[in-house]
């Protein structure tokens, strides 16, 4: 008899018994025999994991099957997602057109700057070293660039300084609107830049060298503008240059502008006067606040049923004063105080006890010591000291202790802004407002782009860091907004515009929800900005060949797959509007 031949398949039957269901996998065999056709089951494959059943379903359709190993090989293996964001972030800004309308290379070398200041950052040469690591060179076409190329980039960015924050003026700011200003300082490495003075610091590294850089910024906080100066240059002095360059450059002929109470000092609210169309909103510095206390004008009865009065002086013609008491804050600020006295008292023990001793003896030694004592936290005012050859005594004083108490928590906003355009609740939210560029320093800064300290030696090199460091802040602003509601941030933004604006902050129900649980409304990880942006650089881009197919076979690239996360803060991303 002849042998037989057909066909093998496996034939999948599915049947339900008692709430149960139970499926058969047969291996068949399918063949002719006399002019019809005819099946024989070969085995029962239903032991069999169905995945394993699968594979040999398809086996005998025709289908060949080869090691994973040797179907593909991966020859590199490059972060991606998180470069991905910012690109598209950028995208979406027009940020390419914002530095140059015309494409070029030095164009390309600063968007990947930029972008490698948000992502990681580094030195020019480390960043060099770094975005290979990414696909972020690539992205840019700027793989062969070296840090010298980014020196090159960064001079022709600060020749463009000014046209790129007049667009940028012309984006965020409007006619009548506010401005915010507020100056900062980071410190050198090295001693050779000419901006590089000694001043007061404000990142607490005193005796360092250092630099100033003002930053001007729309009501939200977005930035606009960022100017550098020398070390030692006081607060006052950077800001009437400002508003001449918001009306002379900008084109900006009428703005409120907001600066806190060592910005907007007497001689540039004078200088103000004659420009026409210019308001300010500041704050009373605390002995001009006792002035109007002991001269009758603010008496603390008037806060006995509100938190927020408004009140004219002959002292100050033509503008309104807005008075504020926040119990809260005094608490904060009685308490601060009591700790400061406490802790000279203790150092101030300490000599007290050196001189009794004989340790230390001579009236010029000991005053040495104690003047570093009682300066250290700024209370020397508060202390009556009694120091001669042998002898150290001191004892607070207690009248000048008490009088400064009865400003805690009290503080009166300036302004020549009119009730009409402002009521004195938009005074107070307004000049608060200042917080938001203040946050936008505390990034700039320390969080996440890092700008100090600062190595490079030319003073035109350390402003053109500094610009980039802006522009990386304008670029993640918007990133940070679009993110609110998958990072820790508040997504009530609304709010601010309806609260007490003397009352301390609160967070929403929502906000604290994320902060006491770490997690979102729908029950997954809430982020900061720096996680979100490490989160989404686990989506990898992974170059494959072929193996042993030689140097030159044709290489394709497989991107990890997001999870909803990453997807959802991808959709965000492309969210972002000007």
């Amino acid at each position: 008899m002849a042998a037989r031949t057909g066909t093998a398949h496996v034939v999948t039957t599915v049947r339900k018994y008692k709430d149960r269901v139970y499926r058969t996998h047969l291996l068949r065999r399918s063949y002719r025999e006399g002019g019809s056709v005819k099946n024989e089951t070969l085995g029962n494959l239903s032991h069999l994991p169905d995945d394993l059943v699968d594979i040999i379903r398809r086996a005998l359709q025709g289908e060949t099957f080869v090691a994973l190993g040797q179907a593909f090989e991966v020859l590199r293996s490059r972060a991606h997602g998180h470069v991905q964001a910012v690109t598209t972030a950028m995208q979406r800004l027009g940020f390419a057109s914002l530095i140059a309308s015309k494409p070029c290379r030095e164009r390309d070398l600063v968007l990947t700057m930029v972008a490698s200041r948000i992502l990681a950052p580094h030195t020019k040469l480390a960043t060099t070293r770094w975005w290979h690591t990414t696909t972020l060179a690539e992205e840019f076409g700027v793989a062969q660039a070296n840090e010298n190329d980014l020196y090159a980039a960064m001079d022709w960015l600060l020749q463009r300084q000014n046209t790129i924050q007049k667009k940028l003026s012309a984006r965020h700011l409007r006619e009548g609107g506010l401005v915010l200003y507020d100056l900062s300082s980071s410190y050198f490495e090295g001693t050779t830049c000419p901006l590089a003075k000694r001043g007061y610091s404000r990142d607490g590294r005193h005796g360092t060298l250092q630099v100033n850089y003002g930053l001007l910024t729309d009501a939200r906080g977005c930035p606009v503008a960022v100017s550098v100066h020398e070390g030692n240059t006081s607060d006052s002095l950077t800001f009437m240059p400002e508003v001449r360059r918001l009306r002379q450059d900008f084109g900006i002929e009428q703005m409120v502008m907001v600066g806190d109470r060592g910005m907007i000092s007497q001689k540039a609210i004078d200088e103000m006067r004659g420009f026409e169309g210019i308001g300010w909103i500041t704050a009373l510095k605390s002995a001009s606040i006792r002035v109007l206390i002991e001269q009758g004008q603010l008496q603390f009865g008037l806060f006995d049923e509100r938190n927020l009065l408004e009140l004219s002086s002959p002292e100050y013609p033509g503008e309104r004063l807005v008075a504020c008491r926040n119990p809260e804050l005094a608490k904060l600020r009685a308490h601060k105080r009591e700790e400061l006295l406490a802790a000279t008292e203790i150092n101030l023990a300490k000599i007290k006890a050196k001189v009794a001793s004989a340790k230390l003896a001579g009236q010029d030694k000991i005053g040495v010591q104690v003047g570093k004592i009682v300066n250290q936290y700024k209370v020397a005012k508060h202390f009556v000291l009694d120091i001669g050859e042998h002898a150290f005594a001191f004892q607070r004083k207690y009248e000048s202790i008490a009088a400064e108490a009865a400003l805690d928590g009290i503080y009166i906003i300036r302004t020549s802004v009119s009730a009409a355009q402002m009521d004195a609740s938009d005074c107070a939210r307004n000049y608060k407002s200042l917080a938001n560029v203040e946050r936008a320093f505390r990034s700039i800064k320390t969080i996440d782009l890092k700008v100090r300290p600062i190595h490079h030696r030319l003073a035109d090199r350390v402003r053109a860091h500094i610009f980039l460091c802006m522009l990386a802040y304008y670029v993640e602003w918007h990133m940070r907004e679009t993110w609110r509601d998958l990072m820790f941030a508040d997504p009530d933004q609304e709010a601010k515009a309806t609260r007490d604006p003397v009352a301390p902050a609160k967070r929403s129900n929502v906000a604290l929800t994320k902060i006491a649980t770490h997690t979102l409304p729908d029950g997954t990880a809430a982020h900061s900005f720096s996680t979100l942006l490490n989160e989404l650089a686990t989506i990898v881009r992974n170059t494959c060949r072929t193996p042993h197919a030689g140097a030159d076979a044709t290489t394709f690239d497989v991107i990890t797959s997001a999870n909803p996360k990453q997807k959802r803060a991808l959709q965000l991303i492309q969210q972002i509007n000007v």
